[in-house]
């Protein structure tokens, strides 16, 4: 898909878009005490569910590119060796999905995002990231917040190679906002000075998706 079309529309975006109309899944309580693990509105799943756009682009490790670019120093462009030839991590850390389901103590590894934004060293001026996935998809956040600590370029989940329906070759995960801001199949990063919406935030989706604030959609 080029970088000027978006995904096709399909049953999963249709129903997301209704859900942000009629305010689905929000239960009234802005937070909860900070000792408690399950953000409001989330229920605990033992599974991992799949949510996509309706397609699963397949990425072959012989093709697979990620590019850095934008407000940074140093533009990166890491084939599949490179890119393993960074420092790895290991981070464990729920997840929280705005469909509501929320899951403990997923075991990840992969780069930092904090190791990778060292090598590209960001400008001074960049303040937001915009993420761009192979089928098209695009999320933004701060950059603060793709650098938090926790935050990891995940190749493998529980001691496996991560799976195509899950992301695989690599995803983001930043486990302390919604997870549809953790972009599956991810192949840019851009680094910018000022917030620009993604897919599902000009759909009707928060512009930042905090699940403790039960920041669901645009008028949360």
């Amino acid at each position: 898909m080029s970088d000027d079309q978006t995904p096709a529309d399909s049953k999963l975006t249709t129903s997301k878009r209704r859900w942000a109309a009629e305010g689905k899944f929000l239960t009234g309580r802005i937070s909860r005490p900070e000792t408690e693990r399950l953000p409001p509105g989330q229920h605990l799943v033992k599974n991992w569910p799949v949510l996509d756009l309706g397609q699963q682009p397949q990425v072959p490790l012989s093709s697979w590119r990620l590019d850095v670019r934008g407000l940074v120093e140093t533009p990166l462009s890491l084939d599949w060796g490179a890119f393993q030839a960074i420092e790895q991590s290991t981070k464990v850390s729920d997840i929280h999905c705005v469909t509501t389901w929320s899951r403990y103590d997923n075991r990840w590894e992969g780069v930092s995002t904090r190791d990778l934004l060292d090598l590209a060293m960001p400008k001074a001026e960049a303040h937001y990231v915009m993420l761009t996935s192979y089928d098209g998809y695009t999320t933004n956040l701060p950059l603060a917040d793709f650098a938090a600590e926790d935050a990891i370029l995940a190749t493998a989940w529980e001691g496996q190679p991560l799976t195509r329906d899950h992301g695989g070759p690599m995803r983001l995960v930043v486990p302390h906002l919604y997870f549809w801001k953790s972009a599956k199949w991810l192949t840019r990063i851009e680094l910018m000075a000022a917030d620009k919406a993604g897919f599902w935030e000009e759909n009707g989706y928060h512009m930042f998706g905090d699940p403790w604030r039960e920041q669901r959609y645009s008028d949360d």
